[in-house]
Protein backbone atom coordinates (compact mmCIF):
# COMPACT_ATOMS: atom_id res chain seq x y z
CA UNK A 1 0.00 0.00 0.00
CA UNK A 2 2.75 2.07 0.80
CA UNK A 3 4.15 1.54 -2.80
CA UNK A 4 1.42 2.68 -4.56
CA UNK A 5 0.42 6.15 -2.13
CA UNK A 6 4.21 7.11 -3.08
CA UNK A 7 3.75 6.47 -6.61
CA UNK A 8 0.68 8.31 -7.28
CA UNK A 9 1.71 11.26 -4.99
CA UNK A 10 5.13 11.55 -6.37
CA UNK A 11 3.56 11.75 -10.21
CA UNK A 12 1.08 14.19 -9.07
CA UNK A 13 3.11 16.41 -7.04
CA UNK A 14 5.72 17.40 -10.38
CA UNK A 15 2.59 17.52 -12.72
CA UNK A 16 0.77 20.37 -10.51
CA UNK A 17 4.25 22.16 -10.31
CA UNK A 18 4.80 21.80 -14.03
CA UNK A 19 1.33 21.25 -15.79
CA UNK A 20 -0.23 24.78 -14.08
CA UNK A 21 2.52 27.14 -15.28
CA UNK A 22 2.39 25.83 -18.71
CA UNK A 23 -1.17 25.93 -18.53
CA UNK A 24 -1.01 29.55 -17.96
CA UNK A 25 1.35 30.42 -20.73
CA UNK A 26 -1.02 28.55 -23.06
CA UNK A 27 -3.91 30.50 -22.27
CA UNK A 28 -2.00 33.58 -21.91
CA UNK A 29 0.02 32.99 -25.63
CA UNK A 30 -4.06 32.35 -26.78
CA UNK A 31 -5.48 35.64 -25.14
CA UNK A 32 -2.61 37.73 -26.69
CA UNK A 33 -3.26 36.30 -30.11
CA UNK A 34 -6.99 37.38 -29.95
CA UNK A 35 -6.08 40.72 -29.04
CA UNK A 36 -3.55 41.00 -31.60
CA UNK A 37 -5.93 39.74 -33.93
CA UNK A 38 -8.39 42.03 -32.71
CA UNK A 39 -6.32 45.26 -32.98
CA UNK A 40 -5.17 44.14 -36.40
CA UNK A 41 -9.00 44.41 -37.66
CA UNK A 42 -9.34 47.68 -36.29
CA UNK A 43 -6.10 48.76 -38.14
CA UNK A 44 -7.61 47.50 -41.27
CA UNK A 45 -11.05 48.62 -41.00
CA UNK A 46 -9.08 51.86 -40.18
CA UNK A 47 -6.76 52.15 -43.26
CA UNK A 48 -9.44 51.15 -45.25
CA UNK A 49 -11.64 54.28 -43.89
CA UNK A 50 -8.67 56.45 -44.55
CA UNK A 51 -8.40 55.60 -48.13
CA UNK A 52 -11.68 55.10 -49.64
CA UNK A 53 -12.34 58.66 -49.45
CA UNK A 54 -8.95 60.24 -51.26
CA UNK A 55 -8.67 60.81 -55.25
CA UNK A 56 -6.15 59.25 -57.24
CA UNK A 57 -3.79 62.35 -57.12
CA UNK A 58 -3.90 61.70 -52.94
CA UNK A 59 -3.44 57.92 -53.52
CA UNK A 60 -0.37 58.58 -55.73
CA UNK A 61 1.18 60.87 -53.81
CA UNK A 62 1.02 57.82 -51.13
CA UNK A 63 1.79 55.89 -53.77
CA UNK A 64 -1.37 53.52 -54.00
CA UNK A 65 -3.56 53.22 -56.91
CA UNK A 66 -7.05 52.65 -56.82
CA UNK A 67 -7.95 49.56 -56.53
CA UNK A 68 -9.03 46.69 -54.14
CA UNK A 69 -7.03 47.71 -51.17
CA UNK A 70 -8.80 44.99 -49.06
CA UNK A 71 -6.01 42.67 -50.56
CA UNK A 72 -3.03 45.02 -50.03
CA UNK A 73 -4.36 45.77 -46.36
CA UNK A 74 -4.53 42.14 -45.81
CA UNK A 75 -1.41 41.42 -47.10
CA UNK A 76 0.67 43.99 -45.33
CA UNK A 77 -1.33 42.66 -42.12
CA UNK A 78 -0.46 39.01 -43.28
CA UNK A 79 3.67 40.10 -43.21
CA UNK A 80 3.28 42.04 -39.90
CA UNK A 81 1.85 39.44 -37.82
CA UNK A 82 4.56 36.61 -39.61
CA UNK A 83 7.28 39.15 -38.10
CA UNK A 84 5.16 39.07 -34.99
CA UNK A 85 4.77 35.20 -34.58
CA UNK A 86 8.90 34.82 -35.30
CA UNK A 87 9.80 37.94 -32.47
Amino acid sequence: MTLISLSTSSLAAPFGRRGIPLLLARFRRLLNGWIAAAIAHHERRAALVALRPLDDRALKDVGLYRGPFDDRIERAARSRWSRFRQA
